[in-house]
């Protein structure tokens, strides 16, 4: 559909800019934190870890002042499970509080929304040793995090998100680093974390609208638009799969509390179904999100299945991959490019995106993760000309505001990352901030920050409202 006038974005837009704890913060083991699942990780060698990462932990009054200078309306980070409980559960950890309080009174200090996820993949070790996701009392422990969290930040944060990416945890926690190596029958014991998950994401949310009754919540996952590879009936049954397994099973679930049928379906078929016990699925319905939070990179594109096992493919970078047979075949877009880590660029995918999620749940949005991860090259005279980021934002913007004249409601964009900070698979190397950290992969170097070109054009972007984006 061609606008031929488009919808200004809202006067109280949220433009800003997303991190994570783990591969911000640093200071991994400071002040009484404990590891996470994502600390004890082995990682791809040639590949930094996350134990210094931006060294934002020490140097956050710093970030949030260039953020403050971009114009951010809002910041979306996440809190660290194990600064606040280093075991997961127990005793709280005074000195966690301390760094978020003041964190959080710097950020609305300059003016800033902050946005909360408060469980961004790293999910404490010694829960871990217990369990984690699989041993049910790790939804207690989650929820009693939740309730820490909502006591002493709630006065000042008025944006929570439960879970970063659930879905992502589920089909590529290896890649991540989420996943218990110890799993006898990992796709079927990755299926009762995920419904563990579920039960602990609502009781957070009903917990947020009894302690908070001002506060809004939601989740935020991963979802994308997905394509058949041609409009063979096949294909598209296969692309209509593989929306229901990746997508439509976590935000049914939240918005609805039930699970998707072809989802469920496809949990039965390969025996993967979980055990639930009496009052979860009353649990789930009675969680009601305000919102709806998303990440969104690239769409996908997926074909029938034969049932044979070379039908799973690899998408994008080489730690992911598409496709299960006899369900769906990870396949190319023909009809779109690629960046230089293979991930498939593709803004109007963007636009369909925001409208698919609108129409099925009609709830408000908030991209809370999109953007571009590249190898900056730092010039002389300290200029980043990553030009590349601009073109892709920018493309995707257009998308969004598209979207917004087509009706759907969105009220925030908050693009990965604010800063460069330590990417899941390619280390350091792979940036994708507006402000450039000076550190090579096992080199720190001065950790100095530097305004890329990125930055100067994402603060006229936001001072124009999303008017000026040349």
């Amino acid at each position: 559909m061609k606008h031929e006038r488009r919808k200004p974005f809202p006067n109280d837009f949220l433009w800003g800019g997303s991190t994570s704890a783990y591969q911000v913060e640093g200071a991994w083991n400071e002040d009484g934190k404990g590891p996470s699942v994502i600390d004890m990780a082995k990682y791809p060698e040639g590949t930094t870890d996350f134990k210094v990462a931006s060294d934002h932990y020490h140097r956050y009054k710093e970030d949030i002042a260039l953020f403050a200078e971009m114009g951010f309306k809002a910041y979306r980070f996440s809190i660290a499970w194990t600064r606040i409980y280093p075991n997961g559960d127990g005793e709280v950890n005074r000195k966690g509080i301390e760094f978020y309080d003041q964190l959080i009174n710097e950020i609305r200090k300059h003016g800033i929304e902050p946005i909360v996820t408060i469980y961004h993949f790293d999910l404490p070790y010694a829960l871990q040793e217990k369990g984690g996701w699989s041993n049910r009392a790790t939804i207690d422990a989650y929820e009693n995090y939740c309730k820490t969290l909502f006591e002493h930040f709630g006065d000042r944060v008025k944006y929570w998100l439960t879970i970063n990416e659930q879905n992502m945890m589920i089909l590529h926690g290896e890649a991540i680093g989420t996943v218990d190596p110890n799993l006898k029958n990992p796709k079927k014991e990755l299926y009762q974390q995920n419904h563990h998950m579920f039960v602990a994401q609502a009781k957070a949310m009903a917990l947020c609208h009894q302690m908070l009754p001002d506060a809004k919540i939601g989740p935020a996952p991963n979802i994308v638009t997905i394509y058949p590879a041609s409009s063979k009936p096949e294909d598209v049954l296969a692309a209509n799969n593989y929306a229901a397994i990746r997508n439509w099973l976590y935000l049914d679930m939240a918005v609805y509390g039930r699970y998707n049928n072809i989802a469920w379906a496809y949990l039965e078929e390969k025996g993967y179904t979980p055990t639930i016990l009496e009052g979860d699925m009353e649990i789930l319905q009675n969680a009601k999100p305000d919102f709806i939070a998303f990440n969104y990179y690239t769409s996908q594109t997926v074909a029938a299945s034969e049932g044979n096992e070379e039908d799973v493919n690899q998408t994008g970078d080489q730690h992911i991959t598409v496709g299960e047979p006899g369900v769906y075949k990870g396949a190319s877009n023909p009809h779109l490019k690629k960046n230089e880590f293979g991930w498939e660029i593709d803004p109007v995918g963007f636009r369909t995106t925001l409208r698919e999620i609108y129409d099925r749940y009609h709830l408000p949005l908030i991209v809370t993760e999109n953007g571009l991860g590249a190898i900056d090259q730092l010039e002389e005279g300290d200029v980043i000309n990553d030009t590349y980021r601009i073109e892709f934002l920018r493309n995707h913007i257009e998308q969004m505001q598209l979207a917004i004249s087509d009706g759907v409601e969105v009220f925030g964009f908050c693009p990965w990352s604010a800063i460069d900070l330590v990417s899941t698979h390619q280390g350091i190397s792979k940036r994708y901030g507006f402000i450039y950290v000076n550190r090579d992969e096992f080199d720190l170097k001065d950790l100095r920050r530097i305004r890329k070109q990125s930055f100067y054009w994402y603060k006229q972007v936001i001072s124009s409202n999303g008017a000026n984006l040349d």
